[in-house]
């Protein structure tokens, strides 16, 4: 019975999170009402308040998602060397593609804006915590700096590509990606 009620819950927050991603597309946050999303997810509104406080928290709850996957990604690889970065950012461009529809979503004035930059605080605090931790941070600020240009340039890269339609593969993005993050990282030092 219990397994049941979880898959149901699973189910329920899956739909909310993709009816929300449906009518972002059309409009902003804000004018997105709660009678609306339980329509296009066929849930009531009782339902919808039991899982969520309003439209803005199911928002952050994907944003939450993504994020997370982000942190666990980061963290399993070694910023110094160059294969496990292209490997790194092949991984998250093979994510960001497989959810672009998302992703165009969350990088549109239709999402928050916000999230960009919580995506670059979590990737340069990781990136930073990693290099500290393999004592190949010289000069902290300069570094974050550096890091915080790179990071925030791919993000821009990443919506760039998004919004002409990903004609480029995952791997032609990453190679791309990770050789002008190279050449700023050499060029810094």
């Amino acid at each position: 019975m219990n397994k049941k009620l979880d898959r149901r819950k699973q189910y329920t927050r899956m739909v909310l999170k993709e009816s929300l991603m449906e009518l972002l597309r059309e409009k902003i946050i804000s004018s997105i009402t709660i009678k609306e999303l339980c329509q296009k997810a066929d849930i009531n509104r009782s339902t919808f308040y039991s899982h969520y406080r309003d439209q803005f928290d199911l928002l952050q709850h994907i944003e939450d998602e993504i994020l997370l996957e982000l942190q666990v990604t980061l963290k399993q690889y070694n910023h110094n060397e160059t294969n496990e970065t292209f490997a790194m950012t092949k991984y998250l461009l093979d994510y960001v593609y497989k959810r672009s529809a998302d992703f165009l979503v969350l990088f549109s004035d239709h999402g928050n804006k916000a999230f960009q930059t919580r995506v670059i605080d979590t990737a340069q605090s990781i990136i930073i915590n990693s290099l500290k931790e393999e004592q190949q941070v010289i000069n902290l600020d300069k570094s974050k700096y550096m890091i915080y240009f790179v990071i925030s340039g791919c993000i821009y890269v990443i919506e760039k590509w998004l919004m002409n339609g990903m004609k480029e593969s995952p791997e032609e993005m990453t190679t791309i990606i990770t050789e002008i993050s190279n050449r700023v990282i050499l060029h810094s030092k």
